[in-house]
C-alpha cells in the first residue's frame, strides 16, 4: 500500500494526519487543544494587514486562519523591508501591496507582537 500526503500537513493520510476531508481548517485537536496552523501561502515574514487597520503576521495569533486571509478584507505585504514592522504605525503605515492595496496598518496585534516578542 502506498502512503500517500496530506498536502496540507503533510503527515500521511490515516496515520497523523487529523485534517478534515472537506478542505477545511482544523482548529482544535481530538482534546479541545488549539492547534497550530501550518501556513502555505504567505511567508512567515509577510505583514497582513486587515480593513480594520491592524497589521499581523502568519501564524504569530490564533484568532485567525490562513483561509480567512482574502480580498477585499484583507492586503498583504510579502517581502516587507527589514524592520517593517516595528516601524508600523499612525506616523508610519503598512500599505498593503497585495490583496486588497488599498488597505493601510497603522497599528500592530498585540497577540502577534506578544509572540514575535514586541
Amino acid at each position: 500500500m502506498k502512503e500517500v500526503r496530506c498536502e496540507r500537513c503533510d503527515n500521511i493520510i490515516g496515520m497523523g494526519c487529523a485534517c478534515p476531508p472537506d478542505g477545511s481548517v482544523q482548529k482544535a485537536d481530538p482534546e479541545g487543544r488549539p492547534v497550530r496552523q501550518e501556513w502555505r501561502r504567505f511567508p512567515g515574514n509577510a505583514i497582513l494587514i486587515k480593513q480594520n487597520g491592524k497589521a499581523h503576521v502568519p501564524g504569530a495569533c490564533d484568532h485567525m486562519t490562513e483561509d480567512e486571509v482574502r480580498p477585499p478584507k484583507w492586503g498583504w505585504i510579502l517581502e516587507p523591508s527589514p524592520g517593517h514592522w516595528g516601524r508600523i504605525s499612525e506616523v508610519c503605515p503598512a500599505i498593503a501591496s497585495g490583496g486588497n492595496t488599498r488597505l493601510q496598518a497603522t497599528s500592530r496585534c498585540m497577540t502577534c507582537m506578544g509572540t514575535l516578542g514586541g
